[in-house]
């Protein structure tokens, strides 16, 4: 099974706590737990710190960001979920723990924060034009999955025989979603994660009507690949907003932007931490203390 593919900041917990009091969490033939117990244990742990450091952080960029995250793109991001994991969907949501309000919860933060990355960092033209060395527009293809390299080239024997893909498709591929759509995989283009980088490098090759006319070994086993409709790649000033959303993307996964980008987020939040025992709990991001005892 794939793996989760959502990267975010911190803990992705739908974490909530009522105000804490003599209420009863929960009782036993030995005593009872209240709130007040739970919360004074709670936030003693690592854990717990991190869940307050991700509800404040929550709280500050939908503050700042929120006016520029809608919910069709959250809902458009959790589609796309639903779509790759299709009947193991919900599965894979238990795996990790999650519902799927949580899922949706979490896609908002990480736009959010990935809302919060664009607006502070600087993208020159000297990163787009290094971007655009490796950008590709999204492409169609159709492909034919087999486990053994002989079949594969007996595939590919029939097709200068003159065989249609679609044909091929049916009677030989083992990926049973789509031999029998011909073979037809969701368009992608170079920053898909969910392929193999054999698979990618091997298809943006291709010209429109072109099949691979050697096996392509990948993970999967060994795959045709036929190029269906293949975009002009054009100039990098034509898909400059493309390239900028794909540096922003990649930042996401750089630790030291994102500790720059969250510290920056904090301080204009004007955050204060009321209880004395967690006024530390932000000191990573605060060079300066923003807490009050």
């Amino acid at each position: 099974m794939k793996k989760w593919l959502i990267v975010l900041a911190g803990i992705m917990m739908s974490f909530t706590l009522a105000a804490c009091g003599s209420k009863t969490v929960a009782t036993t033939n030995g005593g009872k737990i209240t709130e007040s117990a739970y919360y004074s244990s709670l936030k003693s742990t690592s854990s717990g710190k991190q869940v307050l450091q991700q509800m404040i952080l929550n709280k500050v960029l939908e503050k700042q960001y929120g006016k520029d995250v809608k919910s069709s793109q959250v809902n458009s991001e959790f589609a796309k979920y639903k779509k790759q994991y299709g009947s193991s969907f919900n599965s894979v949501l238990q795996q990790n723990g999650m519902t799927a309000s949580q899922l949706k919860d979490s896609i908002r933060s990480n736009l959010l924060l990935k809302q919060a990355v664009k607006d502070n960092i600087t993208i020159t033209d000297a990163q787009l034009q290094t971007q655009f060395k490796s950008y590709q527009p999204k492409v169609t293809v159709n492909e034919i999955l087999v486990s053994k390299k002989t079949t594969a080239n007996k595939v590919i024997s029939e097709l200068k025989d003159g065989k249609s893909f679609s044909s091929l498709a049916k009677k030989y591929s083992t990926d049973t979603a789509t031999k029998n759509k011909g073979g037809r995989i969701s368009p992608f283009d170079n920053t898909n994660t969910t392929l193999d980088s054999n698979f990618k490098k091997a298809a943006f090759k291709l010209k429109n009507g072109e099949y691979t006319k050697t096996p392509v070994k990948t993970q999967y086993g060994y795959q045709i690949i036929q190029m269906v409709n293949h975009p002009s790649k054009g100039t990098w000033k034509q898909h400059e907003s493309e390239l900028k959303n794909q540096i922003v993307t990649s930042k996401m996964s750089d630790s030291n932007t994102l500790h720059s980008v969250v510290s920056k987020v904090l301080k204009k939040g004007k955050v204060t931490i009321q209880d004395k025992d967690l006024q530390n709990v932000l000191s990573d991001y605060l060079s300066s203390s923003s807490t009050k005892k």
